[in-house]
């Protein structure tokens, strides 16, 4: 049987002519076009797809449906205007899974645009870091998982999009004033979750020193908490530093070291009307930045929603 997704890559392919282009406009891996194909002309019992050299071309069988697949598909968004115009956003549900820092600071405000443009929308809201909160998303269990990553941490598995949101510097937390990492070789640290602390050690060693993790803690308040006390030093993000500042703490920017927030979804797009909305609120809220001692701002915002892929 035909279904819509498999038309849309014959489509696709057909009107650029290269598996390897419509594989970027619909946002699939290479193989993942191929496998659609492949089922595409099982289901039909036709070979639709020839490789000519280097590259391929459609069979009049596949030029046949592909004029049909154009038609259908036409068809079909029109459809959806019409029916989108006619229904709106007056209902549905959108469930989100986030780590502590930005369920303190981006989602409440998210959360708040999102009621008041779409009142009939339901938003569900689970506290998970990164890794789960991804393993919940493939399970189907929410439909965007708010993830960060830093430059070295190990590329997602095939199937989850992720739509960039901010850029989200690290800083150097200290309960004394003008500090930088080279003044901590011989310091107390205070390391966080996995990937936090490899944030952690990478920055030190780019500084040409190995740090002494002294203290264990996923609370950035807590981490707060024994700086302030002069229990030892920190790295932490600027949602943190927005989402509590304790009093007696003094944050240095580390300039070229930033974590990137992303609001991942999983398997072939397009996401369902409810989860986009909520994506696009949440990648277009304006900062309201944290500073550092020196006043620069805590967070870079991004000024696009376009998606990264790997």
């Amino acid at each position: 049987m035909l279904n819509l997704t498999q038309l849309k890559v014959l489509e696709a392919v057909a009107r650029h002519g290269s598996v390897t282009e419509a594989a970027k406009e619909l946002h699939y891996s290479q193989p993942s076009v191929s496998h659609h194909l492949g089922r595409l002309e099982a289901a039909t019992g036709a070979r639709l797809i020839q490789r000519v050299g280097r590259g391929i071309r459609l069979t009049p069988e596949g030029e046949l449906l592909a004029q049909r697949a154009t038609e259908i598909l036409g068809r079909v968004d029109a459809a959806s205007v019409e029916l989108a115009a006619r229904v709106g956003l007056r209902a549905g549900r959108v469930r989100l899974a986030g780590f502590q820092t930005v369920l303190s600071t981006l989602v409440p405000k998210a959360a708040t645009e999102l009621s008041r443009a779409h009142p009939g929308v339901e938003l569900n809201l689970v506290d998970a870091h990164p890794v789960e909160g991804l393993q919940m998303l493939r399970s189907g269990y929410v439909d965007i998982a708010l993830i960060f990553r830093h430059a070295d941490t190990p590329l997602e598995e095939e199937g989850f999009r992720l739509t960039h949101l901010l850029d989200d510097p690290l800083y150097l937390v200290s309960d004394q004033p003008d500090q930088r990492l080279e003044d901590h070789r011989d310091s107390a640290w205070v390391g966080g979750c996995e990937r936090c602390r490899a944030a952690t050690i990478t920055a030190c060693e780019r500084a040409g020193f190995s740090p002494r993790i002294a203290y264990s803690c996923d609370d950035t308040v807590v981490s707060q908490a024994l700086v302030a006390a002069g229990m030892g030093v920190a790295i932490l993000n600027g949602l943190a530093l927005e989402a509590h500042r304790a009093p007696g703490i003094h944050a240095t920017r580390l300039t070229g070291n930033a974590r990137r927030i992303y609001a991942a979804t999983y398997g072939d797009p397009p996401d369902p009307p409810a989860t986009t909305a909520l994506i696009e609120i949440l990648a277009s809220q304006p900062r309201v930045p944290n500073r550092d001692d020196a006043g620069e701002p805590a967070l870079v915002s991004r000024s696009s929603t376009s998606s990264d892929r790997r």
